[in-house]
């Protein structure tokens, strides 16, 4: 890309947005809505099956004009051609940033360095599918003859939260005779809980490492050789039958006794935090079908085709972008909340914080200067209703603002009754009640005592989006991670970051690969760190040799 963005300063509507702010930053959301009585329908917008309800933001059509305006002062329409063009717009490691090509259909041309890289990804596809069909058929047997019953992926990052939220969020689509678990963590007990009642003759371990050297995932992987070997008296040609990998270091993967036909590649411009829809979602294919999984790419893809296509007054990623900066930037709103009203999407906001916060926490722009506002805020959340008694009080009647993304379905999987109606009026209640609050005038009216008056007042204007789907899909699933991957990348084309680096993830593991032979050492190291860290590594030596 040539084109030079100007410093946030520097553009003109980021100083009428912050001109704009001092004359809204009151205005209360019960003026809004009375003032427009069409507000609730007019500030709402549907694309690829979602519809994104965007009226209850402390927002008046002029805000959202600068903020569009903003959009295209600060490149945003020329920064998304250039990653669909597969430009190398991850400046700092010299990669194309092309997790859309995961998903593009066959016969599409996406080219990298004169190649048109979508023939590579549907022939590891065909290859993932092949041996899913053989593993859930039966056909694969494992090495004493028995058919492959618990699939357990190992990886650690982008390589463990995508599969791991895929596989709770479409558990209902899933295999219910197979048995998948996920072990991420080097801490011990995640390899011996996953591995506790299981039989290796029926076990299959998926190793997701790109270079196959990082050290948490080879960690579990050696110890998993080890426990799957021991299964078999010893017999380390078992272990062709019972490792396959997700990598693109050959050499380490043949070292590791994996056959290499069972190797399932992917390319460096796959980010790890955008890989689930990659070979790293090998376990959810297993899981859900090679059908399912199509389906769960065709959703990415529809999601892809919209944020590229769709003008940006109605582009549903860029609105959410746009309106996660306008919170984050002006109002000093440090987090995000987001509330999947639906059980099964228990690891959503989990699997979203490494892609927010990853992607956008980030000190410097793009030409290595200090940025100059904040970028990257918190993501977090749990499902709805749990969520409403704990956390909700503090949005409810804290001080701080936390904007909120309620994600609710039309339709239930499991249709239980009134369950369903329960669940969608809390979804519909807590929005109203966020915006609206509860005046102290209301509480007398309805005969409060004044002492309990201020305790019961809810100040309201408290803002959210509600995001709603006709039921939870494999193709729903899709749409909605491609949502927010493409409000990351508008929010860092705004601030014009780098969201497809992640230096700092190295520092402390760099650090540890010093710290772990210091504790290992039989003998008494020269230690050199400050005199806290060396205090701790002296303590736990002592603890050690005690033990």
């Amino acid at each position: 890309m040539s084109k030079q963005i100007a410093p946030l300063a520097e553009r003109q509507a980021w100083n009428a947005l912050e001109a704009h702010y001092k004359t809204v930053r009151e205005l209360h959301l019960r003026e809004l809505f009375a003032d427009d009585p069409k507000r609730g329908e007019r500030m709402a917008t549907e694309a690829a099956g979602l519809y994104l309800d965007y009226s209850k933001n402390r927002i008046t059509d002029e805000t959202l004009k600068l903020l569009l305006q903003l959009a295209e002062e600060s490149g945003l329409r020329e920064r998304i051609d250039a990653m669909f063009r597969g430009e190398k717009i991850n400046v700092t490691e010299n990669r194309a940033v092309l997790h859309v090509a995961l998903r593009a259909p066959k016969g599409a041309s996406i080219v990298v360095d004169g190649e048109n890289v979508v023939p590579e990804v549907h022939a590891v596809l065909d290859k993932m599918t092949d041996f899913s069909n053989r593993v859930r058929s039966g056909g694969w047997k494992g090495h004493s003859g028995k058919r492959i019953r618990n699939v357990i992926n190992i990886g650690i990052g982008g390589s463990d939260l995508g599969p791991v939220m895929a596989y709770e969020a479409l558990k209902h689509y899933t295999e219910r005779s197979m048995t998948f678990r996920f072990v991420s963590n080097v801490d011990g007990t995640d390899f011996a809980e996953a591995v506790q009642d299981l039989d290796p003759a029926e076990t299959l371990f998926i190793i997701s490492s790109k270079t196959f050297t990082t050290l948490e995932t080879m960690t579990n992987a050696h110890t998993a050789r080890e426990w799957s070997v021991k299964g078999f008296g010893g017999d380390e040609t078992s272990v062709a039958k019972h490792f396959v990998a997700v990598s693109t270091n050959t050499e380490g993967v043949a070292k590791f006794g994996i056959d290499t036909e069972n190797m399932f590649g992917f390319w460096d411009w796959v980010g790890g935090r955008y890989s689930m829809d990659s070979a790293i979602g090998l376990s959810t294919m297993l899981a859900v079908g090679p059908d399912n999984f199509r389906a769960m790419l065709d959703g990415f893809h529809q999601m892809d085709e919209h944020f590229r296509t769709t003008p940006f007054d109605r582009n549903l990623p860029v609105l959410m972008g746009l309106l996660a900066l306008w919170y984050n930037d002006f109002f000093g709103a440090q987090t995000i909340a987001v509330l999947p009203y639906e059980q099964y999407l228990k690891r959503f906001p989990a699997y979203l914080q490494q892609l927010t916060m990853e992607s956008n926490g980030k000190h410097v722009t793009l030409d290595g200067k200090k940025v100059s506002s904040d970028t990257g805020p918190i993501y977090w959340g749990e499902p709805g209703t749990n969520g409403q008694h704990s956390f909700y009080q503090l949005i409810h009647q804290g001080t701080r603002v936390i904007p909120c993304d309620f994600i609710a379905f039309n339709k239930t999987l499991n249709p239980l009754g009134r369950h369903h109606d329960i669940l969608l009026a809390n979804v519909f209640a807590q929005t109203e009640a966020l915006a609206f609050g509860k005046t102290p005038e209301e509480l007398k009216a309805e005969g409060t005592p004044d002492w309990l008056v201020p305790h019961r007042t809810f100040e309201g204007n408290r803002p959210s989006n509600t995001i709603v789907a006709e039921r939870l899909t494999p193709e729903s699933l899709g749409k909605l991670v491609a949502l927010y991957e493409h409000s990351v990348f508008t929010q860092g084309a705004i601030w014009n970051v780098d969201s497809f680096d992640q230096w700092g993830v190295e520092l402390g593991k760099v650090l540890a690969q010093r710290i772990i032979p210091e504790l290992e050492s039989r003998t008494e190291p020269a230690l050199n760190h400050d005199s806290s860290t060396n205090n701790l590594i002296r303590r736990y030596r002592r603890f050690k040799e005690a033990s």
